[in-house]
């Protein structure tokens, strides 16, 4: 079983486990990523084999600052504006990768594109003292619920990993936005912890959505998904259905749910993305066969939230 130690005693023993070539689940500020050296490409490798995750679908290598980015990337001025704006923080850049950056392919899936981003606290923290990126994505079995706490790391990855760093619930909840910067343009691949409209407002630039083929985390069709059907917009509960509510009132039969968790009683969507994979992964050891989820409005965060419903509610591969 995983060895848990709190952030401020863990960072000696993280670092050299990630030197060692090792898997560390750590905390971000969005949710708990399984970390390994970006440039060891067995260490790497190691992340999809604790996870099961597909091969094509690429990781974001994690950096301490600009000047580490700086190295494996290639910044125009929209994507300088988008970093002053914005790290360290909840956003990811695919950028241009340079030539011989380093980095290990199975990062990369094979793109001449790279995914970026500077995080803060002990994850930032364990780079520096590394001196290289780790690719860090979310802590939990390939297309399962993300984990926002250490708890939640150890019952699902407690026994495939040695080293769990617990700084209690992470503050935002879902994972980074995506964007990639393509000369002037922006296209969203996925959204997450920093709005679209104060990338727009940031940027100068307003974004497209949508990609033509997986570039970045967090775009296959099923994703997130717990054991339990998802069944999303429901304007009622049926018997034996656990309900995943949000604001404060309740559609028809709420009273019927076998268990209920509420993203946000006032409706408040900063709080309903941090409750957002815990309440999912409480309402599946419900043992309710389905999940009933009220309506999330599109605005702000309520566009990562309802991506991430939808991934979850997805046929997914038998």
């Amino acid at each position: 079983m995983a060895e848990i130690l709190p952030e401020s005693d863990a960072l000696p023993r993280a670092v050299a486990l990630l030197d060692a070539g090792a898997v560390v689940a750590m905390p971000t500020e969005t949710v708990y990523g399984l970390a390994a050296d970006a440039t060891n490409g067995e260490a790497v490798a190691r992340i999809y084999e604790t996870k099961g995750r597909p091969r094509f679908n690429p990781l974001i290598a994690h950096v301490c600052d600009m000047a580490m980015a700086e190295r494996f990337a290639e910044f125009n001025a929209l994507a300088r504006r988008l970093a002053e704006a914005f790290w360290p923080g909840p956003l990811t850049m695919v950028l241009p990768q340079k030539p011989q950056s380093g980095v290990s392919p199975l990062v990369t899936a094979g793109l001449d594109t790279i995914a970026l981003r500077w995080p803060r606290g002990f994850c930032a923290r364990a780079i520096a003292e590394l001196g290289r990126p780790v690719a860090a994505p979310s802590a939990n079995s390939s297309g399962r619920v993300s984990t926002t706490t250490a708890e939640a790391v150890d019952a699902d990855l407690g026994s495939r990993i040695e080293l769990i760093v617990d700084a209690g619930a992470t503050p935002v909840g879902v994972e980074s936005t995506i964007v990639k910067v393509d000369g002037n343009g922006l296209t969203l691949l996925r959204p997450g912890g920093v709005a679209a409209e104060d990338i727009e407002a940031a940027a100068g630039v307003r974004l497209t959505r949508g990609a033509k083929s997986i570039e970045a985390p967090g775009m296959l069709a099923s994703h997130y998904a717990p054991n339990a059907n998802l069944r999303l917009n429901a304007g009622e509960v049926a018997a034996g259905e656990a309900l995943l509510a949000f604001g404060p009132r309740r559609i028809s039969g709420a009273e019927k749910a076998v268990a209920m968790r509420n993203l946000s009683e006032t409706g408040d969507l900063r709080e309903a993305a941090a409750n957002l994979f815990s309440h999912l992964l409480e309402l599946d050891r419900s043992g309710a066969g389905t999940i009933a989820a009220e309506p999330v409005p599109e605005s702000g965060l309520g566009e990562a939230i309802n991506d991430r419903l939808a991934r979850a509610a997805a046929p997914r591969d038998s």
